[in-house]
């Protein structure tokens, strides 16, 4: 396809001067085969590679040259995370600036989804969307399944399975022949037309008569609605004659489909830029198929690092599980180490990492990123192991938040509420979507009975009454500093009791309603600060650059080995990866994310038990080693 560009839009002068004006250089080809390619093409692009910065050059370059009014282009990531990092990108040029605005469209996939094709289908019939989440839908339906007598027979058919509440929290939607239809993570246990299997239907159905929806919901009603629209897929691909999408390793199935159908028609030049060896969502069923197609066998490469030297970069490059690649370092020389413990002096790891940290790193640059301490498991589980997860090590951890902190459904609903406020002319709008959701998300916890909690606009004004009480809080929730663990809790109580004065003696389920508006730390990110270091997980620093790395020994997803132990043998050069388990090498590819986050220090801890056999390949490496359960106490 032809696109909208005046004729010297990447011609050799204009790419110099805007990469100049985003202090940027451009030594190598592939970089500028890149910059310069209007056909569709795949991207293999290394840690630290420069890709964003490449985006960011070849989107302002396209905005300072598109040519049209109506048609746009369309930059699409897996996660809010690398959205707006490009957005930010773009936005620092004048030019970069265009592509904010009507007829250009950034996101994420599921907003694309969303924006273009799932929430017309709803509201097209007459439905709504208050929240999709699926924490906030699985919350949801176990109260909707507990509070109602409708329900009976599906609770004792579910409290007989030892997946029940799995069943029930990951029921969704799939489009089957053009309809929706119900299922969950595995086959039900009931066929469609017992009893059973009328209520789990109905049940869902119920969910999306509030607005509650799972994530993939969303990805089956917009198939739905692209077999009942047969236009609307070439409607669509004519509004964007250029797609680029961002993050491609981490596309799974569903996306991919639906990305196909809108765009595979060849109608639209589609470059796909990631890292297929970052891929760490390979382990749902559903994902995998998409992201293993990428990238194509003539795909570019971009294989020089600029985040780190040549010790880290040859590391990295013996971890590259699902694409052999070796990864050129071309940034600072790095250190590498390894943390060894005994379990008498596992909270000892994080300390003696710090100090080293403070040994190798420049102070300034230590002050400016504080040491990054990562994990791939959260808190511990079930099994008798010691240490199982970052808590382990790092025992406030488990009580300092992260995404499991924030159980309550309103803080999805306002969020969403709170970025339509901000509009011009929305204000109306945002205070009317916040009401009727918060009304919905209550209705399953009211009696079988027309809602007692009345439209916006019969809400009273005076600030004596309930309804001008329930109007300020609905300010104070669009406005207020609502990130803050206080302004947040205060709210809650508030809102808890202006409900409670609308709704009088119908309210019949306040354990329920305590639950919903549950005062959680909203504010609590996916990293928590703690000490001098900041506390994670890997899959959460996923793009992120640090100083100073530490990648703790935990049990895997399975629960039965370590995946720093099991990395031993790969990091001293006496493993295969390619003749590993699937397993291993699922384990390897979360090891390779936080492997290629460090510019100046990288450190692995492991138990002594896992260490003894390598310590002298390592330290031929070159690896500094240091026993930390030889240190005083």
């Amino acid at each position: 396809m032809e696109l909208p560009l005046v004729p010297d839009t990447l011609s050799k002068e204009k790419v110099e001067a805007a990469a100049a004006g985003m202090n940027l250089t451009l030594p190598h080809p592939e970089q500028w085969d890149f910059l310069q390619s209007l056909y569709t093409m795949d991207l293999q692009a290394a840690p630290g590679s420069g890709k964003t910065s490449l985006i960011g050059l070849k989107l302002a370059l396209l905005a300072q040259g598109w040519a049209d009014t109506t048609r746009g282009v369309c930059v699409l990531s897996h996660t809010n995370t690398a959205k707006d990092e490009i957005r930010n990108r773009i936005a620092a040029t004048r030019a970069g600036r265009r592509l904010l605005r009507y007829p250009h469209f950034i996101g994420t996939i599921q907003s694309f989804t969303h924006t273009f094709l799932a929430t017309p289908a709803i509201r097209g019939q007459g439905g709504r969307i208050v929240v999709v989440d699926d924490e906030a839908y699985a919350a949801a339906a176990r109260r909707m399944l507990a509070s109602s007598w409708k329900y009976g027979k599906l609770r004792t058919t579910l409290e007989h399975q030892t997946d029940g509440e799995r069943l029930l929290s990951e029921a969704h939607y799939v489009c089957d022949a053009g309809e929706l239809k119900v299922a969950s993570f595995r086959s039900l246990p009931f066929g469609a037309d017992s009893e059973s299997g009328k209520q789990f239907i109905k049940l869902k159905h119920r969910m999306a008569w509030y607005g509650i929806f799972r994530f993939e919901d969303m990805y089956a009603v917009a198939e739905r609605h692209l077999v009942r629209a047969p236009d609307l897929a070439r409607a669509i691909a004519w509004r964007f004659p250029f797609v680029l999408l961002d993050e491609m390793q981490d596309t799974d199935v569903l996306q991919q489909r639906l990305l196909d159908k809108v765009f595979g028609a060849g109608g639209t030049i589609v470059q796909r830029v990631g890292d297929v060896n970052q891929r760490i969502f390979s382990g749902h069923p559903k994902e995998g198929a998409s992201a293993a197609s990428f990238p194509l066998l003539m795909s570019s490469e971009l294989p020089v690092s600029r985040r780190f030297g040549g010790a880290i970069a040859e590391l990295a490059s013996e971890l590259t599980v699902r694409r052999k690649q070796k990864i050129v370092g071309a940034g600072p020389d790095g250190t590498v180490a390894l943390l060894v413990f005994d379990e008498h002096s596992v909270t000892e790891v994080v300390p003696a990492f710090e100090r080293l940290a403070e040994e190798i790193v420049p102070a300034e640059l230590l002050a400016a990123t504080p040491p990054r301490v990562l994990g791939t498991r959260k808190k511990p589980g079930e099994a008798k192991r010691y240490p199982q997860s970052v808590a382990c090590y790092v025992p406030e951890f488990a009580t300092a938040g992260g995404p499991a902190a924030t159980r309550g459904l309103l803080i999805s609903l306002v969020r969403a509420s709170r970025a339509r406020w901000s509009g011009p002319g929305e204000s109306r709008a945002a205070v009317a979507d916040l009401w009727n959701g918060l009304r919905a998300l209550v209705r399953p916890l009211l009696p079988e009975t027309p809602s007692p909690l009345p439209a916006l606009n019969r809400l009273e004004r005076s600030p004596t009454t309930p309804g001008g009480r329930m109007r300020a809080i609905l300010h104070d929730l669009l406005t207020g500093a609502v990130e803050e663990p206080g302004a947040w809790n205060a709210l809650c109580v508030r809102l808890t009791a202006a409900l409670r004065d609308l709704a009088g003696a119908a309210a019949a389920d306040p354990d329920g309603l305590r639950a919903l508006l549950e005062p959680a730390p909203a504010h609590v990110g996916m990293t928590t600060r703690l000490g001098t270091s900041v506390v994670g997980t890997v899959q959460n620093a996923k793009g992120e650059t640090h100083a100073a790395t530490l990648i703790l020994d935990c049990l895997g997803r399975t629960g039965r080995k370590y995946d720093v132990g099991q990395a031993m043998a790969f990091l001293a050069g006496q493993g295969d990866l390619a003749r590993a388990s699937e397993t291993v090498k699922q384990a390897m590819q979360l090891i390779f994310v936080g492997a290629t986050r460090p510019t100046h220090l990288l450190a692995f801890a492991t138990s002594s038990e896992h260490a003894a056999l390598f310590v002298p390949a390592l330290e031929d490496r070159g690896w500094l080693i240091h026993d930390v359960s030889a240190l005083p106490r």
